[in-house]
Parts: C-alpha cells; sequence; structure tokens
C-alpha cells in the first residue's frame, strides 16, 4: 500500500547531492527556500519537499509530503536513495501511528554497504 507521505534519515548526505538526485527522478524542482533550520521546495507535481540538517544528531532528514512519488513507501525511497547517493541511509520499517507502543516507533532499518538491517534506533 502507497504511503501518503515518505522520509528518509541520511548520514553525510549532501543537499546539493540530494537536490541534483531529486530533480533526476521526479522532475525539476523549485530552488531551496530556507526557513530557521529547515529547507523546503516543490517538486515538479508540487509535491512539498523538506529537507532538516541534522535532525537526529548528525543525521538528515528528507520528507516529501506526497503519494505521487516513484516511491511506494520509506524502505523504497531508501533502497533509491543509497543506490544512487551511497551514503547510509535509515527510514522506519512502515508507517506507525500515534497509537502504537514507543517501542515500536524505535525500529528502523538501515541501508548501507553491507546491506538492509532492522535495529533500534532511540532518536530521542
Amino acid at each position: 500500500m502507497r504511503q501518503p507521505d515518505i522520509e528518509i534519515y541520511l548520514k553525510d548526505g549532501g543537499q546539493q547531492a540530494v537536490a541534483e538526485w531529486l530533480n533526476a527522478m521526479i522532475g525539476p524542482c523549485t530552488p531551496w527556500r530556507q526557513k530557521g533550520q529547515t529547507f523546503k521546495c516543490e517538486a515538479a507535481n508540487g509535491a512539498p519537499i523538506t529537507w532538516l540538517p541534522n535532525a537526529v544528531g548528525k543525521w538528515h532528514s528528507l520528507f516529501i509530503e506526497s503519494e505521487q512519488t516513484p516511491w511506494e513507501d520509506d524502505l523504497a525511497f531508501a533502497r533509491a536513495a543509497h543506490a544512487a547517493l551511497g551514503v547510509e541511509i535509515r527510514c522506519a520499517p512502515g508507517g506507525w501511528q500515534e497509537e502504537e507502543s514507543i517501542d515500536a516507533a524505535d525500529r528502523w532499518i538501515k541501508i548501507n554497504g553491507e546491506g538492509e538491517q532492522e535495529f533500534v534506533w532511540r532518536t530521542q
């Protein structure tokens, strides 16, 4: 089932490289607009994109608020980002609902040169 929005966390991913990859994958995006620590732009289809450097420690958040992307879910987005950018990517293993336990929120998947692995990432 397609997620209504997708988000990944990138280690050492440069904003310019991410922008170039997004332009190639979803069409030309508007220039980034900075609002405080957050950067925003829009994809060619109007989907809002948010880049938050150092969202969790040294991990950068990339969030697309649309289901109109080439990726069905966070994991597909993470796999594609890792393949294109060559940096470690982390994502949730599936959608998370407020009703779920906090422990479920700490379950993540990391994708790096060693493959994919589920692990516990306590972000708070």
